[in-house]
């Protein structure tokens, strides 16, 4: 396997309807394909708006099965077409009443790999999420992709240390951390929180934001999407703060053993001394 990986990510604007969102999500992927990129991921919620400003039950419409549901489908059928590992997240409906804030992952050759249920689900002003999901409760899967091993947390789970770190202990090397973010009181966090996720698990990070406003609310959603290495440098240059973007960046998956071995924090990690972080 490559030790360098062409990595994509797209940050994208409300179009207005789920098919022209779709569309506009796979020429993204193709125009990353030609680039040589070999894996790539989306947004939260990419094919949908950020429908949890308000708290309205016509929303419930946008969920759909995973992965027999349409645009899971659609996201196989991409995969294959490109060659790309894709990670794509969706509301998801399990069975009527029961809904998740998911990610699918879907290897390169079209195979669906599994899927990852966001774990903390805020219910604040304009992220009003706990009206629409259920805490997730598949752990947290670490995917064997065609580009390596692929990790997924949802937006605020990026809050919480404690899911990073079960992403490192099982082996990622990649984590996608797709979001829906604004301008406002955490933005400052956004460029501190992950860089210092993937320092502290030695993997890279890509951050995804979506860009612009949106018709249910008034959140500025701020882009700024970005790749960080284990090192908790960016990547590169971040995407713009107000425009559409596809990132493509190389990530040299060889630096994360030479992290590990010279700042050795998971030789010198103490689980026996955590048990505090447990109880009740």
């Amino acid at each position: 396997m490559a030790t360098v990986v062409r990595a994509a990510l797209v940050q994208a604007s409300w179009t207005g309807d789920t098919e022209s969102m779709i569309a506009g999500h796979e020429e993204h992927a193709r125009r990353a394909a030609e680039r040589g990129a070999r894996v790539i991921g989306f947004q939260e919620v990419f094919n949908a708006p950020y429908f949890c400003q308000v708290q309205e039950p016509e929303h419930y419409r946008w969920a759909e099965p995973v992965p027999d549901g349409p645009t899971v489908t659609r996201m196989r059928e991409l995969a294959r077409e490109t060659g790309m590992v894709i990670v794509a997240p969706v509301f998801e409906i399990e069975q009527p009443g029961v809904y998740y804030n998911t990610a699918a992952v879907i290897d390169a050759d079209g195979s669906f790999l599994g899927k990852y249920r966001k774990h903390h689900i805020p219910q604040l002003r304009g992220f009003w999420e706990k009206f629409y999901f259920r805490p997730g409760n598949l752990g947290w899967p670490v995917f064997d992709t065609a580009v390596g091993k692929v990790g997924v947390t949802i937006c605020y789970d990026r809050h919480f240390p404690e899911g990073w770190r079960e992403l490192g202990l099982g082996g990622a090397q990649l984590v996608y951390n797709p979001s829906a973010t604004a301008r406002g009181l955490s933005a400052h966090l956004w460029r501190l929180e992950q860089p210092a996720a993937a320092v502290a698990n030695a993997y890279f990070v890509a951050a995804i934001n979506r860009v612009g406003m949106e018709s249910y609310g008034d959140n500025d959603f701020y882009g700024t999407s970005y790749f960080a290495d284990p090192r908790g440098q960016l990547v590169g240059a971040p995407a713009s703060d107000t425009a559409e973007e596809l990132l493509v960046r190389d990530l040299d998956f060889g630096l994360i053993d030479e992290v590990r071995q010279q700042w050795a924090f998971y030789r010198d990690r103490r689980p026996d001394a955590y048990t505090g972080l447990v109880r009740p």
